[in-house]
């Protein structure tokens, strides 16, 4: 029998059993409390409790994690025996945390997860895809439509203004965000997200971005099990922009020549008709993508495996022939039991990726989007006059051809990188990026006594990466020529590795549960060597016929390679964790870890954390009702770091490519100089995050979680501006700002079965608020984004009191509808303070008060961060049939749209021209068309192209049906489903471009993104 945990007075004795509802089996360790006082019991192995209460009207409180709560008055029974129910709050799951596991119930820290069954609805083709809107506190966007690209994660808002990627842990093996294409979505046994300081710190030195721990599938002991799920279905644009047709674009160009006092162009517009649609040459409403996994699992009592193949092929919805992707994945994961207290274990992965991408997606500077939106209606795709076709240009060396040998149309109005699409691609054909990723680890575990672990990992990731291109002779228009071949090979190698060893000790007694966590990591990445090599004037006029075996002479060859600095952390960790009675939880952990990067006066760093947890519900005062079945409160206060400076940093190095002439030879000799001034004392960045929040279980069914917290990075790295006249090349490393991030965070769950009707909703919602709070002594402000195209201004600035890359520009006060209203915007002497401007032309606000207006005018015009980030999954189910809807969303920010190519007076436009300015009130919102711009209306950055970025998108749509058992069994299968699904399938926003999900604060700048597709597709699910 289990001890008392409490003596009351002479009473009763009451004995009984526990059972779970339905199983009849034994319960173990559950809490039997006297309400009101401390005296209490857990049953022991056999379910059996004993208990003394005062009297007859004495209440017991039974309780377990994972199981409903249940009160009985004693009255004068001595002997009663307890059936508890499973508690739809699921606070028994486990969740991983770093260098082991916990239950739900006793967590301290604020942890999201996401399991192997809500990724088995999402057609993803990366694991970050799938933490998109189902995590609170992520801002996860696409950095682009192109198949295969990755995502932008920010966990918890942006914590420095260096490298804001979270640290991806896989199997126990650090990986880079970008490193973890490899992974098959179905080979996923969880994704847990660390969010706060407190589940961060035991990572110190590079979690200050977050911490992401990916766990994939092990094998169970018991009977082979093989399961294959698989899908093929199309994508297609879920958008075309409103661009102007042969007509509009005549009309509009003409009303440019004639506002700037020159004749117009075009005679006749109306006769010109529609044009060439050039989004439609560009995208393919019907591209191609499928998805195949087939895994075997099983194993014995002393041994376990998981193998897995899986195999992605899709095509992209723009310039299809040079937009596509695909990857082939292994995996094999296994353990075996060398003894009563020793286990081996493996997890190795494999994946092959082929990508073939536009390149330059997101950039006005050319490529086929780029080019769609740009160029004008009147071109013609292919020439089709052998007359025309036979005069200039076409006649130039290079120009491209059709497969019946037409020349493709080139533009008499737009030139510079924007290019007939069909012509590009064809220069571009064949051309390919590869990688291979293997990623895994092995690990050796004794337990010699119960409850002591010693457990050694060795992990590594080893990459090869490359590309292959080839670029023809090629005439696009009078300034995009290529004058002579070339063919390129470029290859890369990386080997990463982390060798850890821990020992931890878990003992219960009573009440009490405590582990000790103490361990030693050593890491090393940046392992890399790169070399290329490019042959021009090649004999071949495509890529399958390019080769390095046409031997150039030395002239016609170039190559480079380059060498990275290795990158090495040693560590040292702990952490204490203690429960008394899984109500009064306690962590403590801390970190010591040491970088290359820093030098001997700050090489080390310290992260410590510690969290408390106190589950009200546990207590005998807790009230008796139906509405709050569980609620703990927890907090914790942590410091974690960040050495991403890029190396060597502390000291003044040596670069090379310092060119000089001596004498008049006219020779360049390769010269070497210091790079930029040491410092020594260069130091760690460091995260302190203060997280305060609850977990409940309300109503049986549902489960909420609350948190606030409250981010600050001190000591940003940074280099900031040096003198000229120190004669440095770059400027040094120093520990300069402080940023920091607050929000709130809420997920709520809600689970019910009627019947046959399975009903279960999951949302969460964020809410963050950045801003950096110092810059460092003298510096007022940073700019980024780039100058946007013909304008001299920087798009965004970093600035005290603002959150970081804030748009920054001028503000518009409405459009001069008279020359008297450009008269009478006068400063307080009377001058005109806009004297070049002309009726139709903004106003511009005159912030400073100076009387005109110039870069001093500009001011902090929104923030390119979504403030606010949503998401929720609807799963139903009525007897065979299951239903799936995901949708998720982001608000509070703004997006630049910059489509339009502005130094190309002769671009396309949007149809929103249509209602620009002319005449007197006419519009208030769009301004006057005149060739050269002389008011800068549309070169100035301001808030005219700044728009709403919130969304709400449909994410996932799914609808399956399980075929009957009793007809599965007929034929040895376990289970047969088939099922219909969408992804994109619509978008509710306000924003004119092609897709709102853009940048996630990073740039936010739309200079032609590639738009997510709308996909629809047919799949199957079996098991054998």
């Amino acid at each position: 029998m289990a001890g008392f945990l409490g003596v009351a007075a002479q009473g009763l004795t009451v004995t009984g059993k526990v059972t779970a509802k339905g199983e009849g089996a034994p319960l173990v360790g559950v809490s039997v409390l006297v309400q009101g006082t401390t005296t209490g019991a857990t049953s022991d192995a056999a379910g059996n409790y004993r208990v003394t209460v005062p009297g007859s009207e004495a209440v017991l409180i039974f309780s377990q994690v994972g199981m409903k709560r249940q009160t009985i008055t004693v009255g004068n029974r001595t002997q009663i025996d307890v059936v508890l129910e499973e508690d739809a709050g699921n606070l028994d799951e486990v969740v991983v945390v770093g260098y082991g596991a916990q239950k739900k119930s006793v967590v301290t820290g604020a942890i999201s997860s996401v399991k192997a069954s809500d990724l088995a609805t999402m057609p993803i083709t990366r694991v970050d895809e799938a933490l998109q809107g189902r995590a609170s506190g992520l801002t996860i966007t696409q950095s682009s439509g192109q198949p295969g690209s990755n995502s932008s994660v920010r966990v918890r808002g942006l914590t420095t203004l260096n490298n804001n990627d979270p640290l991806w842990v896989i199997d126990g093996v650090v990986v880079d965000n970008g490193g973890i294409g490899y992974l098959n979505q179905s080979d996923i046994e969880s994704i847990e997200v660390l969010k706060d300081a407190a589940s961060q710190a035991i990572y110190g030195a590079r979690a200050a971005a977050g911490v992401i721990l990916v766990t994939t599938k092990k094998g169970k002991a018991g009977s082979i099990q093989v399961s294959y799920n698989g899908f093929y279905g199309v994508s297609s644009p879920a958008k075309k922009l409103n661009l102007l047709n042969a007509s509009q674009y005549a009309t509009i160009r003409n009303e440019s020549l004639v506002n700037a006092g020159r004749q117009p162009l075009f005679a006749n517009p109306e006769s010109l008709g529609q044009g060439t649609d050039w989004q439609s040459v560009i995208f393919n409403n019907s591209a191609r993508r499928q998805n195949h996994e087939l895994s075997i699992s099983g194993g014995s009592e002393k041994s376990t495996f998981y193998l897995s193949l899986g195999y992605i092929d899709q095509e992209g919805i723009v310039a299809t022939p040079i937009s596509k992707y695909n990857r082939l994945n292994i995996r094999l994961n296994s353990t075996h039991k060398l003894a009563k207290w020793l286990t081996f274990g493996q997890n190795l992965g494999y994946g092959r990726e082929k990508n073939v991408g536009l390149g330059n997606t997101n950039s006005e500077f050319g490529g086929p989007l780029s080019s769609a939106i740009n160029l004008d209606p009147l071109t013609p795709t292919v020439i089709t006059d052998p007359t025309e076709a036979a005069a200039a240009p076409y006649t130039n060396t290079g120009i491209r051809r059709d497969a019946n040998g037409r020349p493709y149309g080139i533009s008499r109005y737009v030139a510079q990188e924007i290019t007939n699409p069909l012509a590009y691609m064809q220069t571009r054909l064949g051309n390919y990026g590869w990688s291979d990723n293997i990623v895994g680890n092995a690990y050796l575990e004794a337990e010699p006594i119960k409850g002591l672990k010693l457990r050694s990992t060795l992990g590594a990731k080893l990459s090869f990466w490359g590309s292959e291109s080839f670029s023809p002779l090629a005439y696009l228009n009078a300034t995009t020529i290529t004058s002579q071949t070339s063919f390129s090979r470029v290859m890369n190698r990386r080997l990463d590795y982390n060798l850890e060893n821990t020992i931890s000790y878990t003992r219960d007694f009573d009440r009490h549960n405590f582990s000790v966590l103490v361990g030693q990591g050593a890491y090393q990445d940046n392992n890399t060597f790169m070399n290329s090599v490019t042959f021009y004037n090649i004999p071949a006029d495509n890529f399958d016929d390019a080769s390095l075996n046409y031997k150039r002479p030395t002239d016609q060859r170039s190559s480079d390679g380059s060498e990275g600095a290795l990158h090495r952390v040693s560590s040292l960790f702990a952490r204490i964790n203690y429960s008394y009675d899984e109500k009064y939880l306690v962590q403590a952990l801390i970190r010591r870890d040491g970088s290359s990067r820093f030098g001997a006066n700050n090489k080390y760093g310290v992260f410590p954390s510690l969290s408390l947890g106190w589950v009200l519900s546990r207590e005998a005062f807790f009230p008796e009702q139906k509405v709050v079945n569980f609620f703990k409160l927890r907090g914790g206060y942590g410091v974690v770091g960040n050495d991403a400076i890029g190396d060597f940093a502390y000291l003044s190095t040596i670069g090379s490519g310092r060119n000089y002439a001596f004498g008049n030879s006219g020779t360049y000799l390769i010269g070497y100089s210091p790079n930029a001034p040491a410092n020594p004392d260069l130091r760690w960045e460091q995260t302190t995050q203060t997280n305060i929040g609850f977990d409940a279980t309300l109503f049986n069914n549902v489960s909420m979680t609350l948190e606030w917290f409250k981010k600050v990075t001190t000591d940003v790295l940074q280099n900031p501006r040096i003198p000229g006249y120190v004669g440095a090349i770059s400027n040094p490393a120093a520990n300069v700002a402080d940023i920091q991030n607050q929000g709130i965070e809420l997920e709520l769950g809600y689970k019910k079965k009627f019947g046959d009707f399975n009903f279960s909703l999951n949302g969460n919602v964020s809410y963050i608020k950045n801003k950096v709070t110092n810059l460092g002594r003298g510096i007022e402000y940073l700019s980024g984004g780039q100058s946007f195209q013909a304008s001299s201004y920087p798009i965004t600035r970093t600035a005290v009191g603002q959150p970081i890359n804030a748009f920054y520009g001028f503000q518009t006060m409405g459009i001069f509808q008279n020359q008297g209203e450009v008269e009478s915007y006068t400063n307080a002497d009377g001058k005109v303070i806009q004297p070049n401007a002309k009726p139709g032309d903004f106003r511009w606000a005159d912030l400073n008060g100076d009387g005109q207006i110039n870069e001093d005018d500009r001011t902090f015009l929104g923030n390119p961060t979504p403030t606010v980030g949503y998401g929720f999954t609807l799963n139903l189910g009525y007897k065979n049939f299951d239903f799936v809807l995901f949708g998720q969303g982001a608000t509070g920010n703004k997006i630049f749209q910059g489509l339009r190519r502005l130094d190309i007076q002769p671009a396309n436009y949007q149809t929103s021209v249509l209602g620009r300015w002319t005449g007197e009130g006419s519009t208030n919102d769009y301004p006057r068309i005149v060739e050269g711009d002389p008011n800068k209306n549309f070169l100035n950055p301001s808030n005219f192209y700044l728009e709403d970025g919130g969304y709400f998108r449909i994410k996932t749509l799914q609808l399956g049906y399980t075929i009957p058992k009793t007809v599965t069994t007929k034929i040895g299968m376990q289970r047969a489903r088939i099922y219909v699904m969408s992804q994109n399938l619509l978008t509710l926003t306000n924003y004119s471009g092609y897709d709102p999900e853009i940048g996630g604060g990073v740039t936010s700048i739309d200079r032609g993104i590639y738009p997510q597709a709308r996909s629809f597709m047919l799949g199957l699910n079996l098991g054998f």
